[in-house]
């Protein structure tokens, strides 16, 4: 039993857990946000969404543009409304890891036994 406590109890699977139920929740608010605005461009179209547009009433390419409609719709709102706001208080607030300027002795070892197998016989 103490194996599957640390399984349960080790933190990036909780960190999972919690990302996945935050996502669900938020999915839910996207897509809610994203069948308001596909009635919105419907009904200035004309139509509740773009399902009964037929072009030359061949083919009903309209499950198809409501699909990608929505699609790219969801997107934007996770784009611009999840990764532009975490990448802008990421620059702000993680700093970079100090980087050491002096390289690695095994690294100029390395480097000398490269130049020395790179000069001319």
């Amino acid at each position: 039993m103490k194996g599957f406590k640390d399984f349960i109890m080790r933190g990036n699977l909780v960190e999972l857990a919690v990302a996945f139920i935050i996502g669900s929740a938020f999915a839910a608010v996207v897509t809610t946000f994203t069948k308001i605005i596909i009635e919105l461009v419907g009904k200035a179209g004309g139509a509740k969404n773009f399902d009964d547009f037929k072009p030359g009433g061949l083919v009903s390419v309209g499950p198809f543009l409501t699909a990608l409609f929505a699609f790219l719709l969801m997107a934007f709102v996770v784009y611009f409304f999840v990764v532009k706001p975490y990448e802008l208080a990421k620059a702000r607030f993680v700093r970079a890891p100090e980087v050491d300027e002096a390289p690695d002795e095994s690294v100029v070892l390395l480097r000398e036994i490269r130049d020395a197998l790179n000069r001319p016989v």
